[in-house]
């Protein structure tokens, strides 16, 4: 099997799991858990590589996207947005992207955040908030200023890298 499908095997099995979930959920995230000390983790030891900032896609959403993109959405404006952005595969999928681009180049002291907002965050974000994106139903709204609107996801539908299921 290769990484694509194994991908795509992760992101139907997410989906399916956020279709299964009730339209109301809770309105906080869960509390993040420490990462497990070393060796903890089922893969070999690899090189050192430099800890993420963010645990999550949603967490990256949460710390990173709400804070900074405060642009006015809703049905009457020209760009949307659904607090419950979990819900949405192609949503998902970008978000990720953004994350974990942003982990990357955030390393680079340099040019690294221009080259993300370039690249990537200017990128997905106009096709995210655009009508004819995967919002293009939304009714969510927000004031000028305000962060986007925002919904926790179901509590396990994002593990987060920081938690270890083995706390004593």
């Amino acid at each position: 099997m290769s990484s694509t499908d194994d991908y795509q095997d992760a992101l139907a099995a997410m989906m399916a799991f956020v279709d299964s979930v009730p339209e109301e959920s809770p309105a906080s995230p869960p509390e993040p858990v420490s990462a497990p000390e070393s060796g903890g983790w089922d893969e070999p030891p690899q090189e050192q590589k430099p800890e993420l900032f963010c645990g999550s896609v949603d967490e990256f959403v949460r710390e990173v996207i709400l804070p900074i993109y405060q642009r006015q959405v809703g049905v009457r404006g020209s760009r949307r947005w659904s607090a419950q952005w979990w819900r949405n595969a192609e949503a998902v999928s970008r978000l990720d992207s953004m994350w974990r681009s942003w982990e990357h180049l955030r390393q680079d002291g340099a040019t690294g955040m221009s080259t993300w907002w370039r690249d990537h965050a200017d990128y997905h974000m106009e096709r995210l908030l655009s009508p004819e994106g995967p919002f293009g139903r939304s009714e969510d709204a927000n004031l000028p200023g305000q962060p986007l609107p925002y919904q926790a996801p179901p509590p396990g539908l994002f593990t987060s890298v920081h938690n270890t299921s083995s706390e004593a």
